[in-house]
């Protein structure tokens, strides 16, 4: 396995060439071994993996006193090449309900106040809001992180689940260092207008989802159980036939990976790699390992060849727009930019 290192954009930081999605060692998966947890974040910081990417809302502050108890005890040299990646804007409630996004100057940094305190850091290497705020212009909100950014407490602005339009304003803001979105093999909604925009003004794409929560990573099945507090539960791709429809798709990548000698997650993840080889490496896939054995296999996928056939094989398995169901339910592509 080969770690490369890319950068987020023009203006952003060198990263690894995968990143670590820590979100569900907190929440919305089911329960997370806390020490299993710590010990995945050390072994991807001891594979070369530099960005740990996090949530203020991910288990309402927990993700980030994991992330800062991991980095605490980490080897100084590991502790210092970690970037940290943080969302924030997300507004919840004491039972785990959701109340909108915050994007007011003085919300962001109300936020990142706390965000630096839960993780145990003088700076924040990229800080977005997690979804666009409609009550607040886009660039009232970039600008607080421009203002955070010149005292120290922020190296990068990054970006959230955001369309073209906005992606633009925000850019004549302030440079803008990548924009994190949701991409994979059966997520592909990217392609026709954001990621031509991003490559357009130089932004880099972190993207997130590149397994679609576990669906087409070859280890999820029809029969599983989900616990009630679970996203999958409610997610459109995991219900009835959705689901099987779904499963089916992976079953086809499943053939693909056996001739390849591979995995199925490693497949999904090497395909997203493939997206941006061509355009100076400029996608890095989060990876939302909880355990050091999937970590394992997903790093894997940096040592995976896809041949021109192979990627044809992939196409003709899962052609863009093949998923059935939406990403999210109603209630929360709501407040997703298309």
């Amino acid at each position: 396995m080969t770690m490369h290192t890319r950068t987020l954009g023009t203006t952003g930081p060198q990263v690894s060439a995968l990143g670590l999605g820590c979100m569900g060692m907190s929440a919305l998966y089911g329960e997370a071994d806390r020490a299993e947890s710590i010990a995945t974040i050390h072994a991807a910081l001891e594979a070369g993996v530099t960005l740990l990417d996090t949530g203020d809302f991910y288990g309402m502050g927990h993700n980030e006193l994991l992330i800062g108890e991991a980095l605490r005890t980490a080897p100084a040299a590991r502790r210092e090449q970690a970037l940290v990646s943080v969302k924030f804007g997300g507004l919840r409630d004491p039972d785990g309900g959701w109340s909108g996004y915050d994007g007011r100057p003085a919300a962001v940094k109300n936020f990142a106040a706390y965000s630096l305190q839960r993780l145990g850091v003088d700076h924040i290497d990229v800080y977005r809001i997690a979804r666009l705020d409609p009550a607040v212009p886009i660039e009232e909100t970039v600008g607080a992180i421009s203002e955070l950014i010149e005292k120290g407490y922020v190296r990068h602005v990054g970006l959230s689940e955001v369309g073209a339009d906005t992606i633009r304003r925000a850019a004549a803001t302030a440079p803008v260092s990548d924009l994190q979105i949701e991409y994979s093999l059966i997520s592909r909604g990217i392609e026709d207008e954001i990621l031509p925009t991003t490559r357009e003004l130089g932004i880099g794409v972190t993207a997130y989802g590149v397994l679609s929560r576990g669906l087409i990573s070859g280890h999820f099945t029809g029969d599983r159980q989900l616990a009630a507090n679970d996203f999958r539960a409610m997610s459109p791709r995991f219900q009835g036939e959705n689901l099987q429809h779904n499963l089916n798709l992976v079953e086809a990548l499943r053939k693909i990976a056996e001739q390849k000698g591979v995995s199925v997650a490693q497949i999904a993840i090497a395909w997203v790699l493939s997206r941006g080889a061509q355009h100076n490496d400029d996608i890095v896939p989060l990876v939302g390992a909880r355990t050091r054995g999937r970590l394992a296999e997903s790093l894997g996928a940096l040592d995976v060849t896809l041949e021109a056939a192979d990627l044809a094989a992939i196409e003709d398995a899962v052609p863009a727009g093949a998923a059935a169901g939406e990403r999210y339910p109603a209630a929360q592509m709501a407040h997703v930019e298309r």
